[in-house]
Formats: C-alpha cells, structure tokens, sequence
C-alpha cells in the first residue's frame, strides 16, 4: 500500500492488473480525454504495465498507481504522479472506471496522493494537465486547490492542453 482515503486503497500496479489495465485504458472517457495507449490485449497491458508504470516507480519512486475500493479490493481507477520531461514538476493523473465516477473517490484518491507527495516524496509543487473540454476533471482539479498555469503542447499534439499548479 501506498496511501489510502477512507473509502480507497492506492497501491503500484503488477502485471496481475493487466486485464483490469486494458479494460480502463480503453474506456471511451479515457481515449477521448487521454489518449488511447494501444493496449487491446493482455500482452499490451503487461507491456505497458512493466515499460511504463513499473519503470516509472524504479526511476522516480512514484508513479500511477492502481485505486482500489478499501470495502473490498476491486481496482476501480488509477491515480498518482507522472514524470514529464516537458513539465518542470510531477503531475497529477487519475482516471476510474465510468460506474466509479461521480461519487467522490477520485477527490479521495487525489487528495491522499497529494498528502503522499508532501509527506513521503517531499513534492513542494504538483502540475496537472487537462483538455480544456474535461470539465470533470478540471472542476475536481480546482476543486483541489490546483490553479491555472497557462497551456502546453505535449510532443506529438498539436492541441494544447491546460496547465494548472498546486503548491503543497
């Protein structure tokens, strides 16, 4: 375990969360606000789980971690930190699964990997990066505390995304 909420669990991802990696990362709110990462089959999601989120935590000691309901285990979302070479700081990730959504657990995931990153990983800033169409994600980034930092392109897009910061 990571962190936890009262209501969730946030610890790293193993490639025995592959089937419920492919299953989010294909999510119609995942491709349409995120991107979609090409993970169509189990093989994907331990390539993506080992090659990205597992090397994430071995180069950084953080990274996206897997959400789970705290009542009973069930992986629900993804929430944590990423490393960017365009970004000067960590941003803030998260993403549930659509019948999680709206209830709250992404604020409590959020805001318990926050108080990770002060307390454990010693963060001062954390950026987070949204299209400007993701109101949900933008309301609960506001509603965190986060503010408007400008925009930034990432490499490969031609859509610039909103930047906003959060000084912990």
């Amino acid at each position: 375990m990571i962190t936890s909420s009262a209501r969730t669990v946030l610890r790293e991802m193993t490639v025995e969360d592959a089937s419920f990696i492919r299953d989010l990362l294909n999510q119609p709110s995942f491709l349409r606000y995120i991107g979609d990462r090409q993970v169509r089959t189990s093989d994907d999601a331990n390539r993506i789980i080992e090659e990205r989120y597992r090397q994430s935590y071995r180069e950084h000691g953080y990274g996206l971690w897997v959400v789970q309901r705290a009542e009973d285990g069930a992986p629900i979302g993804i929430c944590g930190f990423v490393r960017r070479d365009v970004l000067p700081h960590p941003d803030l990730g998260f993403a549930l699964l659509p019948e999680f959504e709206g209830h709250g657990l992404a604020c409590e995931a959020a805001e318990a990997s926050l108080a990770y990153a002060r307390s454990a990983l010693g963060f001062s800033h954390v950026l987070a990066i949204a299209t400007r169409d993701n109101t949900r994600s933008l309301q609960l980034l506001q509603r965190l505390g986060f503010r408007a930092d400008g925009e930034v392109t990432m490499p490969g897009d031609e859509v610039p995304l909103a930047r906003l910061i959060l000084d912990l």
